[in-house]
């Protein structure tokens, strides 16, 4: 029994030490890094699909370590769908807790204009960062 009452108190110590962190991370992340976020569902179509591959270009054309992007299946993440108000296809830049929403940009010139996409997202990267 002091085993288990044992056990169990360092395994809570653990699980709080590490929501800690993460909280702490997740503020460092906000003021430094820029993130490409964007939100699919588990259909996509052609322009879905333009949308993320010409934002995984730009990102890794400029190799910026403060500009990370992350894929996010709504149906398997809907924390992360709540939290920044998404409910479909979505592209949005979060830098030091303010968003910009790029869904019409996107959604506007992926598929037919992809050059003029990276070149207004390229554009929104550098604008987010003032």
């Amino acid at each position: 029994m002091k085993f288990t009452l044992s056990l169990f108190i360092v395994i809570l110590s653990f699980a709080s030490c590490s929501e800690n962190l993460s909280k702490k991370q997740s503020e460092e992340i906000a003021e430094d890094v820029t993130e490409v976020l964007y939100f699919h569902t588990k259909k996509r179509c052609i322009t879905c699909n333009s949308i993320e591959q010409l934002s995984k270009e730009v990102v890794d054309s400029l190799a910026n370590d403060k500009i990370v992007m992350s894929i996010i299946d709504i149906t398997e993440n809907e924390t992360m769908a709540d939290k920044y108000e998404v409910s479909w296809s979505s592209l949005l830049l979060h830098r030091a807790g303010k968003t910009e929403n790029l869904t019409n940009m996107g959604f506007s010139y992926a598929k037919n204009q992809p050059q003029v996409f990276k070149a207004k997202l390229i554009e929104a990267l550098e604008n987010i960062k003032r």
